[in-house]
């Protein structure tokens, strides 16, 4: 406790310096998912991905980051155990977002999309288990989390390769594939802005204080969903096609259409990650800066500093800026080929499987997701389209995490107490 008095300014500047860096590491390497298929389906540049996840990322981050934030993330950890050394929890936090965001710089540096979440998970565990007590941690949680390994890519590729399927069927593999695609990309629209429109909401607005139930949240999308189909008919019905060239060039202006539905779709799922994921950041941080402030005592949920959203939100603005092109490339061009309407499939599912995931309490992660569903659309072209040394690299950088993460975490929790003892 004497520490907390002698040295908490020191510890909350450290703690800052370590959140930003932990927030730089899901800007390197975690917007990925959000940009990774626009770029490698050459429906948007590295450049103008870039912009556009910096925007939308901001914003989620900052607008729907949350005011208040679960200072102990995803429940892992029992923090009753650290009531009589609540520096210790500090020094641990601490150590947490180092560990993290050194294995996040570690994985952007090599192009591997890695999980930040389990990142963060594997981190405070390490500590909590080896540094404190191995009963301190809900290994239960932990279990479901490794679990998701399996379940959430295994769910997205299924749906994934069940969307791509029917766009080759209802579209492609006809003899006017224009005319098709003006049937039925009204209705491809239709699921996207639904699903879409639920994302934001499950996982957007729900940090502002906009408390939607499950039904409301269903009305409100299929009403924007409703929206967005008309308005995409109407534009379709409106592009001139030359019907005499090619077929070809019908594809190429099918997937001309696909691309802009891509760019709608990376936007709102920018917005989503922005607004969820910064808590992997800030959360420790705003745990720091509680305590601290309390002179010690340990609150389940910090009302968060005015200046720790913005930092978040800073972070992962320079980290994608810096960074980001690295683990895009792997998402977009290394496990397969892409063009829009596979990116748009891929897309599309990985927003179903958030959705799935939001209404069952499914511990989920979107990198995980995002390479399960572009794995799927790879699968639905037959397994030669697919790079399986890639996807060999990035599910053993999945494996490692956890691990690697819990140890650095360890080595640097020790550090710290040795440093402040």
């Amino acid at each position: 406790m004497d520490i907390l008095l002698t040295h908490g300014s020191m510890l909350v500047m450290i703690a800052a310096v370590v959140g930003f860096f932990m927030a730089w590491g899901i800007g390197a390497n975690d917007v990925a998912n959000a940009m990774g298929t626009s770029v490698g389906s050459k429906a948007l540049t590295i450049k103008q991905a870039i912009i556009i996840a910096m925007i939308f990322e901001f914003a989620g981050a900052y607008l729907a980051g949350g005011e208040v934030t679960s200072t102990i993330r995803k429940g892992i950890i029992d923090p009753s155990y650290f009531v009589d050394i609540p520096e210790q929890l500090v020094f641990g936090m601490i150590a947490a977002l180092l560990a993290a965001a050194t294995w996040l710089l570690v994985a952007s540096i090599l192009g591997w999309p890695v999980s930040t979440t389990h990142s963060i998970v594997g981190a405070i565990v390490g500590f909590a288990a080896v540094g404190v007590s191995p009963d301190t941690v809900a290994w239960g949680k932990v279990l479901g989390i490794v679990g998701s390994w399996i379940i959430t890519p295994l769910i997205s590729g299924v749906i994934a390769f069940i969307i791509f399927n029917s766009a080759q069927k209802l579209i492609f593999d006809n003899d006017k594939p224009l005319d098709q695609a003006r049937r039925y990309v009204p209705f491809y629209m239709f699921l996207a802005g639904f699903v879409l429109s639920l994302v934001t909401i499950k996982k957007g607005l729900k940090h502002i204080g906009l408390d939607i139930g499950s039904a409301e949240g269903f009305i409100y999308a299929a009403l924007v969903a409703f929206v967005v189909a008309l308005i995409g008919k109407f534009f379709i019905s409106r592009i001139k096609f030359d019907e005499t060239a090619v077929k070809s060039t019908h594809y190429a202006n099918v997937e001309k259409v696909f691309a802009v539905l891509m760019i709608v779709t990376a936007c709102c799922m920018a917005f989503a990650h922005g607004s969820n994921d910064v808590a992997n950041a800030i959360g420790p941080l705003a745990a720091v800066v509680s305590i601290v402030g309390n002179e010690g005592e340990i609150v389940k949920k910090a009302a968060l500093a005015w200046w720790i959203l913005p930092l978040g939100g800073f972070g992962i603005v320079a980290g994608l800026a810096i960074f980001g092109h690295r683990v895009i490339a792997t998402i977009g061009k290394g496990i397969t080929h892409l063009t829009p309407s596979r990116g748009f499939a891929a897309e599309l599912a990985a927003a179903c499987t958030v959705v799935i995931a939001s209404g069952t309490g499914l511990p989920i992660s979107t990198t995980q997701t995002l390479v399960g569903a572009v794995l799927g659309v790879g699968m639905a072209r037959g397994i030669a389209a697919i790079d399986l040394g890639v996807v060999r690299n990035i599910v053993v950088s999945w494996v490692i995490t956890l691990p690697v993460g819990a140890g650095l975490s360890i080595l640097i929790f020790w550090g710290m107490q040795a440093a402040f003892s």
